[in-house]
């Protein structure tokens, strides 16, 4: 059906080695305007950010390096040691987050009125609670995991580094109950292209 009033907001979703950023790249070309969460969250702990300096407060100030910058890896290793930990940092990272990518958005809103639609691509989506109240629409990229194991090592990712990035990711079971819609990525790049053309024209043509 035609799109009308503002655009459409899409979290995309899928699990490593799942086509996900393929998909980002498709819908860009189809007129989608696609914003990085990951990269997002790299943003919001710049040099000198309050969100740099809370976390400093809560996790030990030795983070901040000379340049200003954080150790991301002895961040890490203290936030990651207990769900307790882990969860404070969550509440620092999620509102700060969530701020800039709702300033994105509505700067997206009035500047590309023309825009159908809005992708937002989440990296760890059981981790973005407070933000999936944000979306129209969660749509999800399907794939296998042993496909994806294939996939990833393909592209020269070690096995150990990939069975790190699945333990922390949602099981495809969790992933699918938070979806609206999904694309099936065990196939070829074609049929993916065709599931997308078919969900873009539904919403958008």
């Amino acid at each position: 059906m035609p799109k009308t009033g503002k655009a459409r907001i899409v979290f995309l979703v899928g699990g490593i080695a799942s086509g996900k950023s393929s998909v980002a790249a498709q819908l860009e070309r189809l007129g989608a305007i696609c914003i990085d969460l990951d990269q997002i969250s790299r943003e919001v702990l710049v040099p000198g950010s309050a969100l740099l300096k809370d976390i400093a407060k809560e996790f030990g100030a030795d983070l901040i390096q000379a340049d200003g910058s954080l150790d991301r890896h002895k961040l890490a290793l203290r936030a990651f040691v207990s769900a307790e930990r882990t969860a404070a940092l969550e509440a620092l990272e999620l509102p700060a987050i969530k701020k800039e990518l709702v300033e994105r958005i509505k700067c997206i809103q009035l500047v590309q009125k023309q825009a159908p639609c809005i992708v937002v691509e989440v990296p760890l989506p059981d981790k973005m609670g407070p933000l999936l109240e944000l979306a129209d629409e969660v749509l999800g990229v399907i794939c296998p995991r042993e496909l994806r194991r294939i996939r990833a090592l393909d592209r020269g990712m070690s096995e150990h580094d990939f069975e790190r990035r699945v333990a922390r990711q949602l099981s495809d079971a969790d992933l699918l109950a938070l979806c609206d819609t999904t694309l099936d990525n065990s196939g070829d790049q074609e049929s993916l292209k065709e599931q997308l053309q078919k969900w873009w024209n539904e919403r958008f043509v």
